[in-house]
């Protein structure tokens, strides 16, 4: 998830740490992130889960442990015959190191593109003469994604998640060495399309690996780690991102990134041959779901219709829009579970708030950068530097939301976490006013980040525990699909709007790069508020989704 794509994964959890190192410096964090740790305290597992972890000596009377799982006890995992040394394995233990240090490093390149891509879209819009069509290089991503995704869950559900992840990552590779290589936006925009595609199966695939390789008790451990993933990209990104477009080019930030994914293939991939191969244990693999792939291929195309749509506002613009929704809403009714756009209590609504959480919050960081590159004037390096202090605070936010004594108030802390967001979002845009210092984003975005912490790791973590392990793709796939399928309209409303008010006419002030003469330029105020205030408002209905997380309500 590009965010995104955020993730993912999610994904996309994002958090962050102030140590400005390169890659090697933040495995070196995550990985000590992972390590054993305090069992009253520092649990990181242990925290997110409480209420539904079953008691070891007791044994496992909701189906999650079986006789003889050993260090693999999780629903549907291997079991390793470590028996009860096994139990007290970490994520950082011989038979999950491999494994935990592959994915962490997957999620860590994905993390670096898409902190770094935000940072670069201002100038790589305007260099190729494509401002107008500027939310399309992030929807255009979401779009080709939501398919994968639903793609990977059958996939992974029926043969294992091996072979959708090592096809997610070699698509994400190639989409980045498209856009890099291109010579106009549109070739751009595939590129990024090409990147979603492999997005939306790396994402799925991932959380069906946590779900059958580590044990119930792991989970939010490694979902922490990979969160924890997020760290030094979230701060590194976007400065380096700045500081390569400016001295480099914007084509270096994608096509550096390809060539690293040697090592996380090398890692995690035996690991994953070995522990979640094949469909889940006692479970008879089904053929593929045929309507739901058909499903998926048509909430892409009508969401793909809906974006070109919103960005050409023409009469004529209207048959592809009618068929868009055509297209879209049986296709969302049918993938999603059901009962989620009523926000119905329990599953349906982790899955809403996740995409309306995700949604506003993407659409509106999307258009941050380009609001500082032309409306005050700030270099690359400076206008990615607002968004890297949020990597800290979305950190602290997920941290926050897995310690065992705020378990009781998940719910209080999502809601918390939703007006936080909405704030952040509603006050972005005060910078527009020349009087306002232009610091004031990087301080809204890092509250509106800890609220992500908040919402984001909670939504996944509540999935994993309200699905069974035969239904973990299916149901991860719906998660992101809400993810990334928010994401497109939200952000098709939002470019529709911007373009209608003047947006377009931004690029020569994005080309210029920055300096008084950009701003002075590029001045369309109102286009950019259209953006981030009606984003603020679905954030705060978000806060309303949050209270019906709790399924014990009636």
């Amino acid at each position: 998830m590009d965010e995104a794509a955020r993730e993912v994964v999610g994904p996309t959890d994002q958090p962050v740490t102030a140590s400005r190192q390169g890659p090697s410096g933040a495995m070196a964090l995550t990985v000590a992130s992972m390590t054993a740790r305090e069992p009253r305290d520092t649990d990181v597992a242990d925290a997110a889960i409480a209420a539904a972890e079953v008691d070891p000596a007791v044994g496992d009377s909701g189906g999650g442990r079986k006789e003889g799982d050993g260090e693999g006890g999780g629903r549907g995992t291997r079991s390793s015959g470590r028996g009860g040394a096994g139990q007290r394995e970490g994520v950082l233990g011989r038979p999950y190191r491999a494994l935990s240090i592959g994915i962490v490093s997957v999620v860590l390149l994905i993390a670096f593109e898409a902190t770094a891509v935000g940072t670069a879209m201002p100038v790589a819009a305007g260099d190729l003469d494509g401002v107008s069509l500027y939310a399309f290089a992030f929807s255009g991503y979401f779009t080709t994604s939501l398919f994968g995704m639903v793609l990977a869950g059958q996939w992974a559900d029926r043969r294992g998640p091996l072979a959708p992840l090592a096809a997610g990552i070699a698509g994400f590779a190639a989409g980045l060495l498209l856009s890099g290589t291109a010579g106009a936006m549109w070739l751009f925009i595939l590129g990024r399309a090409v990147q979603g595609l492999g997005g939306g199966l790396v994402i799925v695939a991932l959380y069906v690996v946590v779900s059958r390789a580590y044990p119930e008790r792991l989970r939010p451990a490694i979902m922490a780690a990979v969160a924890a993933s997020w760290v030094i990209p979230s701060v590194v990104g976007p400065l380096a991102a700045g500081a390569v477009t400016e001295h480099l080019g914007w084509r270096w930030v994608f096509i550096g990134i390809p060539v690293l994914v040697v090592l996380p293939l090398a890692l995690a991939l035996p690991q994953i041959r070995l522990r979640a191969s094949g469909p889940a244990d006692g479970a008879v693999p089904a053929p593929f779901d045929g309507r739901r792939i058909r499903l998926a291929l048509g909430i892409s195309l009508g969401a793909g219709l809906l974006q070109y749509a919103a960005q050409d506002l023409r009469w004529l613009s209207l048959a592809p829009a009618v068929a868009g929704t055509a297209l879209l809403v049986p296709a969302v009714l049918g993938l999603l579970p059901r009962g989620t756009c009523r926000a119905a209590r329990g599953l349906p609504s982790v899955v809403l708030l996740r995409g309306i959480a995700a949604g506003s919050f993407i659409a509106a960081e999307s258009f941050v950068p380009l609001m500082l590159v032309t409306q005050r004037g700030l270099s690359p390096t400076m206008a990615g530097m607002s968004l890297a202090a949020g990597g800290g605070t979305w950190a602290l936010g997920s941290w926050v939301q897995a310690r065992p004594r705020v378990e009781p108030y998940r719910e209080r802390l999502t809601v918390f976490g939703m007006v936080l967001v909405a704030a952040g979002i509603a006050v972005a845009p005060s910078v527009l006013i020349p009087a306002v210092p232009a610091w004031t984003v990087a301080v809204a975005w890092a509250f509106g980040c800890f609220g992500m912490g908040l919402v984001i790791s909670s939504t996944s973590v509540l999935l994993l525990t309200l699905s069974p392990p035969e239904e973990a793709g299916a149901n991860s796939a719906a998660l992101q699909i809400s993810d990334g399928l928010s994401n497109v309209l939200l952000l098709a409303a939002g470019g529709a709007a911007f373009a209608a008010l003047g947006g377009g006419a931004v690029g020569a002030a994005a080309s210029l790069a920055h300096g008084a003469a950009a701003a002075a330029q590029g001045s369309h105020p109102a286009a950019f508020a259209a953006v981030f205030l009606p984003m603020a408002v679905v954030a705060l209905a978000g806060a309303w989704v949050a209270t019906r997380l709790n399924t014990t309500r009636t």
